[in-house]
């Protein structure tokens, strides 16, 4: 086998070598952001895709002004700001219709300082990978971590029988990521969640409707029309871990969601079986010991998986991405400014899973009452629940390339 390896930035009496190489393994959002963000830092990256394309899993990511502002330092922030697509107030319904909340996007964008865009994860993928130069992703491209490097050696990575060497490995190998069994192989990994998720992104003909999500007894539905005229939809219901429907997905929507409000039923009715997405909910319960060891960091859902219920998943791994590029190779600032965060981020997408995810009729009762009461009497208080995350600021200003090093 055929060793690669770059030699660390730093030579003898601190002059300048050839430059720090990076290996990204996980072609996904996060992967991608890193690979930016170091690039623009001078760094010399790969990025190792295990699937044959940059088809990312999911069908639309929404991102608050924390990941926003963490963009902004790759220069494209304000691009992705450009694709909002809110028309008006949106909120949270019953499945008969009735509004327990409605929320004001210009009141979100007042309180954090920007505004939640809505977008095809695509658009997103694609203008990531813009920011790389060519040949920098490397597709059907399976990746084991073999040695994870320490102070003296490089970290050492395979890839289809050759052996590549690199200053950082960066695993972004999602849910169930082999860089975290390897870095971590006592700790439990992700368990399930208690539920299950279905998505689309469809074109639906004539349909006119306010942004908004729905709540009903142990499942939920939200539907957001997008700047380019399609419709993101979601659904998720507690399911037996790896349930499947007997027929197909779309059949299996129209039995749990076909009798509830408009525009559902016209969703549905739009969609095909193949534009159903599903996938079990998997979260890392139990917090890693660090997010780093010898010379390998994880980020995203290899670091931290949540449940989508805050909405924060994707924007995490874009806040880590750029974090990390910020510290280089100081892998313990990076677990000291991460962990912390991302675990209480967590626990706090446990907890909202719990409320919106309940399947009591009492408890769905008193759940929905108490919605409706907070939002008359005290409608700030429904932004609370972000404060500390969405008015997250990165750690360097926009476009300040050089800070890492300072």
């Amino acid at each position: 086998m055929e060793v690669h390896y770059r030699s660390s930035p730093l030579s003898c009496g601190g002059v300048m070598a050839k430059a720090a190489r990076a290996l990204v393994i996980g072609g996904g959002i996060g992967g991608l952001t890193a690979a930016a963000a170091l690039h623009r830092r001078g760094w010399e990256v790969t990025v190792l895709e295990r699937a044959p394309s940059l088809e990312p899993v999911g069908a639309a990511i929404s991102l608050a002004p924390n990941a926003l502002r963490a963009l902004d330092t790759l220069g494209i922030g304000d691009e992705i700001r450009d694709l909002a697509a809110w028309q008006g107030e949106g909120g949270l319904r019953t499945p008969g219709g009735r509004w327990l909340a409605t929320s004001d996007p210009e009141a979100l964008a007042a309180r954090f300082g920007g505004p939640l865009v809505l977008l095809p994860r695509t658009t997103l993928v694609d203008r990531l990978a813009a920011l790389l130069p060519p040949g920098t992703v490397r597709t059907a491209s399976p990746a084991t971590l073999t040695h994870p490097g320490d102070t003296h050696q490089a970290a050492q990575v395979t890839v289809n029988d050759e052996v590549l060497e690199a200053d950082l490995v960066i695993g972004a190998d999602g849910v169930n990521s082999r860089v975290r069994a390897a870095l971590f192989p006592a700790h439990p990994g992700a368990v399930y969640a208690g539920f299950t998720t279905w998505r689309l992104l469809i074109p639906v003909p004539g349909a006119q409707f306010a942004s908004h999500e729905t709540w009903g007894r142990g499942r939920i539905w939200g539907t957001h029309p997008l700047q380019d005229g399609r419709v993101y939809a979601y659904a998720a219901a507690t399911a037996p871990a790896g349930h499947r429907a007997p027929d197909d997905e779309k059949a299996e929507l129209l039995r749990r969601y076909g009798d509830w409000h408009d525009p559902i039923p016209a969703v549905l009715a739009a969609a095909r079986p193949e534009d159903v997405l599903r996938h079990d909910v998997h979260h890392i319960a139990d917090p890693l010991p660090a997010f780093h060891s010898g010379r390998v960091a994880l980020l995203g859902d290899a670091a931290h998986a949540m449940p989508p219920t805050l909405g924060q998943g994707g924007n995490q791994a874009v806040e880590d991405a750029v974090v990390l590029a910020h510290h280089g190779a100081d892998l313990a600032a990076y677990t000291a400014a991460r962990l912390p965060r991302t675990t209480g981020i967590a626990r706090q997408a446990v907890r909202a899973a719990r409320l919106n995810m309940a399947g009591g009729r009492a408890a769905v009762a008193v759940r929905d009452t108490a919605v409706t009461a907070l939002a008359k009497v005290a409608p700030a208080l429904l932004l609370r629940s972000f404060d500390g995350i969405a008015d997250w600021r990165p750690p360097y200003a926009s476009g300040d390339v050089n800070a890492a090093q300072r």
